[in-house]
């Protein structure tokens, strides 16, 4: 037997709460002493009053069963601009539409404190300086921030969907959730912190991975090491080859006038008189060597921030190529790209590198290249030389370690100390389509 829905049961109801009314009435009516026009008459009104009223009452039983319905619809597909209008609270369904009245607006301040709270999150991971990827319980990536962007390589168009493997991360979701992994991304290499925790989005695990770079911060600590250390020994050999010098050149011009006396003018006098200007013009010339070579070194130190103006790539590089002489260095030009540093920095730093691609290409005879282009938000600059190559490229970022006979050991430190200060990196290598080195200079646009 089919169901009766509810409007119909409230028709029902309504028609039999009319009933015995309406029957007593047609009763009296037809037992009266009444024409049968009359009677005809009054029996019309009595029944359609009765089954006016009683439709009456289902509708509006209904309408504000169906306004309650559609205001609940609403709610259910996050609309909370709907609101029951002529609520009142001295009746039942009045009652009930202000709670669901409140009710939509305390879930649309819900709803809005958290897109704010999702807005305010994605602005972090997006201004964050840390590598951030989820990666559903299927290992395919499903969030990536801007610092994972550059890491990768790819814009987040070009990254989601891919699984771990694909992405070169698969190591980060095996193994100890917290330690320090040796990683190579085409946005860098070195050493990373990885820290990987896991959560549950529409009932479904994920997993959280965050990359921090360790090497910037090591390099960072080491460098102050390094200028904590040429500022004590520049302190002190500074303390101790002044008052040399000095001495030095005093005795020096003693001798030099005592040597024009007649009193020392016999040959083993003369001889004597020899040796010891010797041996103090090279003490002399020692202690300038020594004053010079402290001098170099406390560059490292005293390496200002950069002044940031905008700066054409083509006029910098075209500019800078010009003061290397001894060998040809030709331009692959890129595109036209204007940043945002500091011209003077950035001019030493590119000197380094082409005078250490002119001073290993001139055992070969070869050339050297300068080039640049674009990759997203960096801009890539090139050296490559035709020299014999780097033999160890462990030490070549260390203070006084140099390769080269009469080197300084501080170009190559300082031109990575520049390159960091602009927020960018600087990385050599051997070529492997060539013998030779190409250095790479990465800054952001």
């Amino acid at each position: 037997m089919k169901q009766l829905t509810y409007e119909r049961r409230i028709q029902l109801l309504a028609l039999a709460a009319g009933v015995p009314g309406s029957l007593i009435a047609l009763i009296f009516l037809w037992s009266g002493n009444y024409s049968s026009g009359a009677a005809w008459t009054l029996t019309f009104f009595i029944v359609s009053l009765w089954l006016g009223f009683a439709f009456s009452v289902r509708n509006r039983v209904v309408f504000s069963l169906q306004t309650l319905s559609n205001l609940l619809a609403a709610l259910r597909e996050e609309d909370f601009s709907l609101r029951a209008r002529g609520a009142s609270s001295e009746d039942a369904m009045g009652e009930v539409m202000i709670e669901v009245n409140a009710l939509s607006e305390t879930l649309r301040e819900q709803r809005l404190g958290a897109l704010e709270a999702a807005a305010l999150l994605r602005t972090v991971l997006e201004e964050i300086d840390l590598a951030i990827f989820t990666f559903g319980n299927d290992t395919k990536l499903r969030l990536v921030n801007r610092a994972g962007e550059r890491l990768l390589g790819r814009p987040q168009e070009r990254l989601l969907g891919f699984t771990a493997e694909e992405l070169g991360l698969s190591a980060c979701l095996d193994g100890e959730p917290a330690r320090t992994m040796e990683l190579t991304f085409p946005g860098g290499s070195g050493r990373w912190g990885l820290r990987r925790g896991s959560f549950r989005q529409g009932g479904l695990p994920h997993h959280l991975v965050v990359l921090s770079d360790l090497s910037r911060t090591l390099r960072d600590e080491e460098r102050k090491a390094w200028q904590r250390l040429i500022r004590v020994l520049g302190h002190e050999l500074n303390n101790s080859l002044a008052p040399i010098q000095s001495v030095a050149q005093g005795l020096e011009s003693g001798l030099t006038s005592a040597a024009k006396s007649e009193e020392l003018q016999s040959e083993s006098s003369a001889a004597i008189l020899d040796d010891l200007r010797q041996g103090l013009g090279i003490i002399r010339s020692r202690t300038e060597a020594l004053g010079r070579f402290m001098a170099a070194y406390a560059q490292l130190a005293r390496l200002p921030q950069p002044k940031l103006l905008p700066v054409n790539v083509s006029e910098w590089i075209g500019r800078t190529i010009k003061l290397e002489t001894r060998v040809k260095v030709s331009i692959v030009s890129g595109p036209n790209v204007v940043i945002s540093a500091d011209a003077d920095q950035l001019e030493q730093l590119l000197i380094n590198l082409v005078h250490n691609a002119a001073d290993a290409t001139l055992e070969t005879r070869g050339a050297v290249q300068v080039g640049w282009s674009r990759q997203g938000g960096q801009l890539d600059v090139w050296v490559v030389d035709e020299g014999p190559g780097l033999p160890n490229t462990t030490n070549l970022f260390v203070p006084f370690f140099t390769t080269k006979p009469g080197g300084s050991g501080i170009g190559l430190v300082l031109s990575r100390q520049i390159a960091e200060a602009h927020g960018g990196e600087l990385t050599l290598l051997n070529r492997a389509d060539a013998r030779g080195c190409k250095a790479l200079l990465r800054l952001p646009i």
